[in-house]
């Protein structure tokens, strides 16, 4: 009995899509967007990524004095009574994991 919940247990470990992890730099971006636009819209509440959209990239440059390690582009969806249109984002994030700034254009 002991032997046939191992491997049912295991076959459903397997079999289980796996669920990647998100770097700590995109909840930051996504936070300090979500932050950015509230300012104009403070009826904002939601602001989800598509993470099948997202590209995340290193990188070693600079924006005027402060170091950027990291370059995180996507899609975005705001939560809005008009639209569902995903909004295209830049977030670059510096040497020292903070979100510089966070841009979002509509599409």
């Amino acid at each position: 009995m002991r032997f046939a919940l191992a491997v049912l247990a295991n076959t459903l470990l397997l079999t289980m899509p796996s669920v990647a992890q998100v770097p700590a730099e995109v909840e930051a971006c996504r936070l300090s967007g979500l932050a950015a636009l509230k300012e104009r819209s403070p009826s904002l509440e939601h602001l989800t990524f598509d993470m099948e959209s997202l590209a995340i990239s290193k990188a070693t440059t600079r924006v005027e004095d402060t170091p950027i390690r990291m370059v995180v582009i996507g899609e975005a969806y705001l939560q809005r009574e008009k639209s569902d249109k995903p909004n295209r984002f830049v977030c670059l994030v510096s040497d020292k994991g903070k979100v510089v700034p966070t841009f979002f254009t509509e599409q």
